[in-house]
């Protein structure tokens, strides 16, 4: 490739070329604001994000009338949080459960309302990072209004039993919110069969747009009445105003049609990629530890401890390899990943852990490039070890 060999989709993904193609009108033929219906530029604006809401709904099992426009996951996931939290009907319950892995799109808001005066649960992870249904059974309670937990990780991959505990939340009459940014379009996702009542995404996760996502609410705010978390014009039914981002949600529709289209093929060819890459490491490296394998993981996530060498002195010895030493959004953070430490992973092993996520471009030659630089470079710091 000429740009190199690009390992870091977990961080965000390339824009396909027919979601470009697709968005390409929306930025000077049909240039509408779809809030003026007086006008055919504003209708065929608003029949084009129409379109887009019935496409990202079919990909997650769900019905247009719930899909809301956001921003992005983060402002989804702060939107589920805060909306439900303003709601007054809500007043008397103070107790929100989560997780110690959650992306800090969660965290942050829930650290918010801790400070408020809510009690924050974060539940625990086993080696493999994942949350044992009992510990969530313990913690949720009549005095729960939220359980958040993410549906798969982005650093790890490791997928979560979000629908064992979205019953135990249901029972109690929690509201269950689940962040699956890194889920949608890796894996099957269907909101009705996970039993959820709201789920974030972001499109640049899966080949669409930066800057659009979404909110999903089971049955529509009539169900489940959030407040906002911005006041404006009041676009999408009043919960997010902005004036409308076509262009975008035409791209996000798009990429989640050929996500529903072509997903079980990715899946079967980006995890054998995957599991190449893991063979080939274990075989040619000694004392490699391959985080979270004995669980079910994103097929196309590898988060790797490598011996003898800093993560991100390897990283920068790859001339030709784009990889990731933990979450994308903490770049630049000294502490180590709040995930691996969770997981029990001493400080100096999560600081040499690379985490190397496939996608939808990578090829079997790019793989087979990266095991050569990764040995190679491997190699010269043992050598250098030896002088």
């Amino acid at each position: 490739m000429e740009n190199g060999i690009y390992l870091d989709n977990n961080a965000t993904t390339p824009c396909d070329p027919r979601v470009v193609e697709k968005m390409l009108p929306y930025f000077s033929e049909v240039y509408g604001n779809p809030a003026n219906g007086y006008h055919i530029q504003g209708r065929m604006a608003g029949k084009a994000v129409d379109k887009a809401r019935e496409q990202v709904a079919e990909l997650i099992g769900a019905q247009p009338y719930e899909i809301y426009f956001t921003g992005g996951a983060s402002e989804s996931d702060n939107l589920a949080i805060f909306g439900i939290i303003r709601n007054p009907k809500h007043d008397s319950q103070k107790r929100i459960v989560s997780s110690k892995i959650e992306h800090k799109a969660i965290l942050k808001p829930c650290r918010k309302l801790e400070e408020e005066g809510y009690y924050i649960s974060l539940l625990p992870v086993d080696s493999q990072g994942v949350i044992k249904v009992e510990n969530a059974r313990n913690e949720i309670n009549s005095q729960t209004i939220l359980v958040s937990i993410q549906l798969a990780n982005n650093e790890i991959g490791s997928i979560q039993p979000v629908k064992e505990i979205a019953e135990i939340a249901h029972e109690f009459g929690a509201t269950i919110h689940s962040d699956a940014a890194q889920a949608v379009g890796k894996i099957p996702v269907n909101v009705e069969a996970l039993g959820i009542d709201m789920l974030s995404i972001s499109a640049h996760k899966f080949y669409g747009p930066k800057g659009i996502g979404a909110l999903y609410i089971k049955g529509g705010l009539k169900n489940i009445p959030i407040e906002p978390i911005i006041y404006g014009g009041g676009q999408e039914k009043g919960l997010r105003s902005g004036t409308t981002n076509v262009p975008a949600i035409v791209g996000f529709g798009e990429a989640a049609e050929i996500c529903k289209n072509e997903l079980s093929v990715e899946i079967e060819r980006i995890s054998g990629l995957r599991n190449l890459l893991e063979k080939e490491l274990t075989s040619r490296i000694s004392d490699i530890v391959i985080n979270a394998q004995k669980t079910e993981r994103l097929p196309n996530t590898s988060s790797i401890i490598f011996p003898g060498i800093e993560a991100d002195a390897l990283i920068l010895t790859l001339v030709n390899v784009m990889m990731g030493t933990g979450s994308a959004c903490n770049s630049g953070a000294i502490e180590p990943s709040h995930v691996l430490q969770a997981m029990g992973i001493s400080r100096e092993a999560a600081s040499r852990t690379v985490r190397a996520s496939l996608g939808r471009f990578t090829t079997k030659e790019q793989i087979i490039q990266t095991l050569s630089e990764i040995t190679a470079s491997i190699n010269r710091v043992a050598i250098k070890k030896t002088i």
